[in-house]
Order: structure tokens, then sequence, then C-alpha cells
């Protein structure tokens, strides 16, 4: 006797497919719109010109030794011949992570505050996390069919995990006795919230987007397989048709905006500890 969950599980998708029709269709608009203006954007605006914005942020942020790698690895990627693929894989990825975190970061506050959402949440984090990258696309494809928006809807649901979970562990790690010091001179929840415990959990929710990021960049290249544009065709490009050149090249890209992001992010969390 086979218990058919597969079966099941189309029958849901179909279902939520004919009934929230509407909505996936508002949905489709509005994060392409958020995309291809990102991405118009980045084209817009002269490479050379955007190496040295990046530059100017990795230095403000992070120091010197960043500053100048991001000037070399961006060069090497525009020298690749990659940079429009770039930016749309970096359009891809912060689309991605302002949802993720827009509702993940609200999550993880709420969970942190309500034991009963918290347990409701642990399990379901759990099988987000543990779940194949590749059956996100599964759902995606049946409700926006292929290109940039299931790519970024899969991609939202990959990387909202860490979010959660780290700005509900930030605010729980703030001590009982800092706590009660503020309840005690007359702190509103709300005060409680955002002028004592968001303060003191950021650099844990910092570490939160931090992980978001790098499972975004991960996820869009996954994403190439349901027609998300970007570095991820390439590597697509190198693994189906053997083309041991393109591939390497892409994945080198992805690996150097991922050092990008990565060190901008964790300096960003560091300057907030301080």
């Amino acid at each position: 006797m086979s218990l058919p969950i597969g079966y099941y599980f189309k029958a849901l998708i179909s279902w939520m497919d004919d009934v929230f029709s509407p909505l996936w269709d508002f949905l489709s608009e509005a994060i392409y719109w958020m995309v291809t203006s990102l991405e118009g954007i980045f084209g817009i605006v002269p490479p050379m010109v955007l190496i040295v914005i990046f530059a100017l942020i990795a230095w403000r942020v992070a120091g010197n030794k960043v500053a100048v790698f991001t000037i070399i690895a961006f060069l090497l990627i525009l020298g690749m011949d990659l940079w429009r693929p770039t930016m749309q894989t970096l359009s891809l990825v912060i689309v991605s992570t302002v949802i993720a975190l827009g509702i993940g970061i609200p999550l993880g506050i709420w969970a942190s505050r309500n034991e009963r959402l918290n347990m409701v949440l642990r399990p379901l984090l759990d099988f987000m996390q543990t779940l194949p990258a590749f059956v996100y696309l599964i759902p995606a494809i049946t409700f926006f069919t292929i290109g940039r928006v299931p790519g970024v809807i899969s991609t939202v649901i990959f990387a909202m995990p860490p979010a959660i979970r780290l700005t509900n562990l930030g605010i729980r790690q703030v001590a009982e006795d800092v706590v009660e010091a503020a309840i005690a001179f007359g702190s509103t929840p709300n005060q409680l919230l955002f002028k004592v415990q968001l303060p003191l959990a950021l650099p844990t929710i910092m570490a939160g987007v931090n992980q978001s990021i790098m499972l975004a960049l991960s996820m869009v290249v996954i994403a190439s397989m349901v027609g998300a544009p970007g570095l991820g065709e390439g590597v697509l490009t190198g693994i189906t048709q053997y083309k041991l050149d393109v591939g390497f090249e892409a994945g080198l890209a992805v690996v150097l905006l991922a050092m990008f992001l990565d060190r901008v992010t964790e300096a960003l969390g560091k300057r907030k500890n301080n």
C-alpha cells in the first residue's frame, strides 16, 4: 500500500492556482516591475560609474581593503564580458532579499513575543531549510510560469528562514535584567522593542541578513533552470552543453559578487554592533 502524498500535493497546488489566480497575477506584475526597473537602472548607469559607487560603499562600510577588492572584482567581471548578467543577478538578489527581509524580520519579531507562533514556525522553518532548493521551483512554475518572477518567489522562500530565526533568537537573547529595567522605568511594549530589544539584537539580526543574501544569491543561480536571467544561465550552459569556459567564468563572477555582498553586509553588522 502506497501513500499518495505527491497526488495530494499536486491537487493542493492546482487548487491554489485556480482560487488565488488574481493574487498570483498581481504578484507577478509587481515583482516583474521591480526587477526590470532595477535592471534598467543598472543598465543606464555606465559600468565604470557603478564600480566607483560599489567601491565607495565598500570603503565607507568595510574599509580600504574591501574597496580595493571591489574594484578588482568588478573590473574582472567587466573584462569577462559578464557585466549585464551580473547586474541581472544582482537585481534578482536585491529584490528577493528585500522581500524576504520585509516578511522575515517582522515574523521573527512576532515569534519572539508569541510562543505559540514560535512553536508553529520552528518545524515550518526546519522544513523550509532542509527541502532541496530545486523543489521550490515546482510550485513557482505552476503559479508564475517561467522567467524572473518564479525565480524571485522561490528565492524569497529559500532565503527567508535565517531572517526569521536570527531575529527571533536575537530578541530572545537580550538579557532579562535589561528588559526588566526598561519595564521598571515605564517603557511601553513598543518602546521596549524599538529602543531596547532591537538595538541590542541588531548584530544577530544583521547576521541573518547576511545569510539571507548569501542564500538568495545561491538560489537565483539555481532559478536559471526556470528562465531567470543572469549568471545562472552561464553556469547552466556550462553544465548542459559542457562549455567549461563559459561555466567557469560565470561561476567565478558569482563568487566575486558573493564575496562583495558578504564582506559589505558582515562589516555593516560589525559597525552596528560597535
